[in-house]
Parts: C-alpha cells; sequence; structure tokens
C-alpha cells in the first residue's frame, strides 16, 4: 500500500528524544542504587505509611554505581545533562511554535477522552486528529511536568539545609524523598507504555523518531 508523509519530527526533537532517554535510564538507575543504601523512608525506629517494601533492595540488575558514592556520582554527573537537555527542548518548542502541536491544553481533553474509549474498544472509530492526538499530547506534557518535579524535589533532599523552604513546601525531607521516589515509578510506568505503543500499536512513530517522517497510508 502507497503511503504519504504525515508529519516530520524535527532534527532538533529527535535528538533531544533519544538524548533523554540515555539521561534519564542513567539517573533511575544510578537513583535505585542511592536509594539502596536505605531502602526505606522513615528514620530508624520509625514506621512510614506508604511503602510496605521498606528494607528490601533494589535488583542489581537495575542499579548502576556499584555502591552509594558511584551512584552519587553518576546520578550528579547525569543531573545537569537531563537538566540542560530538557532546558533545550522547552525553549526550541516554544521557540519553534511547535508547541501548538504538543502541548496538552483544555480543548484536548475531549480528544483525549475519544481515544482512550477508541483503545478501550468502546468507540468503533479512530477520532481525528493532527500530528497528535489528546491523548499523546496529554502524556508527553505530562512527562514535562514530572520532569520538572523530579528536578525540584531532587533539589529537596539534596540541599534540605540549603533550600529549606522548598523542602518545607514538600512536607519535609521525608516526604520530599517519597514524592521523588514516586516521580521515578512514573517515569518508568510511561516508559512501558511508550515502549507499547511506539512497538506495537504505531511503529511509524517509532520509525518517525529515526528518520523523521511519518508515513501513514494514502487512504487513512
Amino acid at each position: 500500500m502507497q503511503r504519504r508523509i504525515k508529519f516530520s519530527q524535527p532534527l532538533s526533537i529527535r535528538l533531544t528524544h533519544w538524548f533523554n532517554t540515555v539521561f534519564l535510564l542513567a539517573m533511575i538507575a544510578s537513583g535505585l542504587q542511592i536509594f539502596n543504601a536505605y531502602p526505606a523512608f522513615a528514620e530508624k525506629g520509625y514506621e512510614f505509611c506508604c511503602y510496605p517494601l521498606a528494607g528490601k533492595p533494589m535488583p542489581e540488575w537495575a542499579r548502576l554505581g556499584g555502591w552509594l558514592a558511584g551512584g552519587l556520582r553518576f546520578h550528579f554527573f547525569f543531573m545537569w545533562f537531563f537538566i540542560l537537555n530538557g532546558l533545550l527542548y522547552v525553549a526550541y518548542v516554544f521557540a519553534s511554535g511547535e508547541w501548538r502541536r504538543r502541548l496538552f491544553l483544555p480543548p484536548d481533553a475531549r480528544g483525549a477522552w475519544e481515544m482512550q474509549l477508541y483503545y478501550l474498544r468502546l468507540r468503533r472509530e479512530k477520532p481525528d486528529y493532527g500530528m497528535y492526538n489528546g491523548l499523546q499530547k496529554l502524556a508527553y506534557t505530562g512527562t514535562l511536568a514530572l520532569g520538572a518535579l523530579s528536578v525540584l524535589t531532587g533539589l529537596a533532599i539534596w540541599k534540605p539545609v540549603s533550600l529549606p523552604w522548598l523542602s518545607g513546601l514538600l512536607g519535609g525531607y521525608v516526604a520530599a524523598r517519597f514524592w521523588h521516589f514516586l516521580i521515578v515509578w512514573a517515569f518508568v510506568g510511561f516508559i512501558v507504555v511508550h515502549l507499547f505503543m511506539t512497538l506495537v500499536v504505531d511503529r511509524e512513530a517509532t520509525r518517525s523518531m529515526l528518520v523523521g517522517t511519518y508515513r501513514e497510508p494514502a487512504d487513512a
């Protein structure tokens, strides 16, 4: 079947996407190594309400750094690249006008709901959309929010004395550390769903991030 080009992924988007993949995975793995040094949230002698796996270490295959100091070195090294890459992405998206096609806005809520119904087989016809549907916009905008929160919660637990207002805003050091931990697993969940959607549901999305062009059937 002849296929036509629906849109093209800008080179800047593709580069920041793949760099972010490397940096994010390194941050997650090194963060788990740091967490492994004290795999709990409450201080010794106290209990924490919301983490039933306290005291159980993370599997070795998921960790980067070998020990606490190694995990910290990797984490802080990749942290700056993760932040810089995110800032470059956001700057490009807004400077180029790409945000109009990618950012989730209130009018996109209906499209996101309709697409969710379609994926759940509660809607027979696939909704019409442009470059991204409402559900994709919601997911990608959500990851930007997660990235910002990961930086803020990370700063709160890295510099609790220098930034007491930030730590206090998040509920204190223990709470900030827990939020940081939850954000990690939110990223992991997004990665799993993202891989399924791009490798199984829509393989052209993966191709477009490699070569730039996204093709669709001519009669679609």
